[in-house]
Parts: C-alpha cells; sequence; structure tokens
C-alpha cells in the first residue's frame, strides 16, 4: 500500500486536475447542456471505463519500466513537472475560456453516448500524461508492491474523477447560468487553480530522487 502522503499527495492532484478543463470536462457539460443530465451521466460512463483502460495499461507498464530502466522515475518526475506548468499556463493565460461555454451538441443514443465518452478520454491527453508521467510520482517501491500501489493510485484517481464529473453533469445547466451571471468568479477559479497547478510543479521538478 502507499505511504498516507503519497495518497493525500495523488488525491489533491487528481481534484486539481479533474477541476481543470479539458476534452472530458467540455463534453460531459456539453452533453448535459444539450441532452440532459442523463445523458450527460451515460457519457460519464464511457469516460469511466477509459480511466479503467488506462490505469491497467499504466499499472503494468510502469511497473517493467522502473524496473528495467535506471533513470525512468526521473525522466517521468520531470515530464510530469512540465506538464502540469502547461497546464498552469492554460489556467491563466489570456483568453481562456469557460467549459460551460459551449456549442450545442447532436441528439445521439445512449449507445453513443456511452462510445463517445471512452473514445473521449482515450484521447484525452491529461488522462495519459496523469498516468505516465505524474502516477510514478506518488509510487515507493518502499511501501510494497509498485504494481498494488499503481492499482490502489488508479483507484483513487478513478473515484475522485467519477464523482466530480457526474456531480458537475448533474449540475450544469445551472452552473452555467450562475457563472454568465458572475463571470468574476471564473476568473478568481483559473487563477487559483494555475496557482496550485503550478507549485505542485515545481515541488515535483526539485524533489531529490528517490534511494
Amino acid at each position: 500500500m502507499p505511504h498516507a502522503p503519497a495518497l493525500l499527495g495523488f488525491a489533491l492532484v487528481c481534484l486539481g486536475l479533474v477541476l481543470t478543463p479539458g476534452p472530458n470536462m467540455i463534453y460531459l457539460i456539453s452533453r448535459s447542456i444539450t441532452q440532459g443530465p442523463g445523458a450527460g451521466i451515460v457519457s460519464l460512463g464511457g469516460v469511466a471505463l477509459g480511466f479503467v483502460f488506462y490505469m491497467l495499461c499504466a499499472a503494468f507498464g510502469i511497473t517493467a519500466l522502473l524496473l528495467a530502466i535506471p533513470f525512468a522515475y526521473d525522466a517521468l518526475r520531470l515530464a510530469g513537472a512540465g506538464y502540469l506548468l502547461w497546464l498552469a499556463w492554460q489556467a491563466v493565460k489570456p483568453g481562456g475560456r469557460s467549459p460551460f461555454e459551449v456549442r450545442k451538441l447532436a441528439i445521439d443514443s445512449p449507445r453513443k453516448l456511452f462510445a463517445m465518452g471512452f473514445v473521449t478520454n482515450l484521447l484525452n491527453p491529461k488522462i495519459a500524461m496523469l498516468y505516465l508521467a505524474l502516477l510514478p510520482h506518488f509510487i515507493h517501491p518502499s511501501a510494497g508492491s509498485v504494481l498494488t500501489q499503481s492499482l490502489v493510485l488508479g483507484a483513487i484517481q478513478i473515484a475522485i474523477s467519477v464523482s466530480v464529473n457526474a456531480m458537475i453533469a448533474l449540475a450544469a445547466g445551472s452552473i452555467a447560468l450562475a457563472l454568465a451571471a458572475r463571470p468574476s468568479w471564473m476568473l478568481i477559479q483559473r487563477w487559483l487553480m494555475g496557482t496550485v497547478l503550478a507549485g505542485l510543479a515545481v515541488r515535483m521538478a526539485v524533489e531529490a530522487k528517490r534511494v
């Protein structure tokens, strides 16, 4: 099992990432606003399956990589720090757009909604980098099996992401109206998220290599 600080740190990173607008959030909100909260939840089912796919691939792949290549951890750590800085810039750059300002989509069947949610998540670079570059940062060989730690951390990410996205999908219409009336709230959220992500990136980049 991962150490408690690793579990908490990874949970905070996952929460920060799921609250940062990306393809999954934009797609789910679009579906909920266009076709109702039920369509958003069906789409979220496909997104969740994509998370499971990434978790299993990353868990077995990371285990093999860290055991085979001595400097693999440092490479992944620096890549993860760079990606967090990129996300921080995306959050605060001029001209940033709220995911609640999305155009309407065509009405689709539940089967297509599920499939599109799955494909959207598979093609989401934020999720790919989360598992390939950020997750290894929270794995400690001294805490036991790397594979077990990867699966536990992956399960935490899925639980947080599905829970938050479900709440967003169910409340998308109300949130969109509230933010339209108070645009300054979105600006504050963007800067707060950018600051948190940048801080995590710096901490990750300067951390000494584990022994």
